[in-house]
């Protein structure tokens, strides 16, 4: 990974549908429901709402420590504006490569938007910061964030543990 300074502000990038954007106070009670739901949580964690808001404080954080971190997904329509979730291109500590997560809230599932914002966060990292190579963590029974990394063109790499439970590591090499 290179060596970046920190921007001075979230990068904005848009697909055809969304705007992948800063993290912003109002979008917290519906990201801290997000975290605390079972269904949309089952291969993570449930979190309680204080744990939520550091969770959401360290996605906006991130950025300023070293230039990468999670976006606010926005679905953009004629009439309104609507947060439906978070996408990142984030280090983790203790690892070298750039990391892509993805989480949209359960009542956007099965429209396409993880994959639409993720290949985005990948041609971000790509085309933006030259990235060698992007990694994805994922679950082995979690079936649909399988599918995102391979419609974004990751391919399993290995397993691994994580976070106390069995991984699977996606990888994606810059083109």
């Amino acid at each position: 990974m290179q060596d970046h300074s920190p921007p001075v502000s979230v990068p904005r990038l848009r697909t055809a549908r969304l705007l992948l954007r800063e993290v912003r106070r109002g979008d917290f009670d519906a990201f801290a429901a997000f975290l605390a739901d079972p269904v949309a949580m089952e291969f993570s964690e449930v979190q309680e709402r204080r744990t939520a808001w550091r969770i959401f404080a360290a996605h906006a954080g991130a950025w300023m420590i070293d230039g990468t971190g999670w976006w606010a997904i926005e679905l953009r329509d004629r009439d309104a504006a609507t947060f439906v979730g978070t996408v990142g291109a984030f280090v983790r500590e203790g690892r070298p490569e750039l990391e892509i997560g993805w989480n949209v809230l359960r009542p956007y599932w099965g429209r396409g938007i993880a994959s639409e914002a993720a290949a985005e966060a990948v041609r971000y990292a790509f085309e933006v910061r030259r990235e060698p190579c992007v990694t994805a963590i994922i679950r082995p029974k979690n079936a649909a964030s399988v599918r995102v990394a391979e419609r974004i063109g990751m391919t399993h790499d290995g397993d691994m543990e994580h976070v106390g439970a069995p991984a699977r590591r996606y990888v994606r090499r810059a083109p």
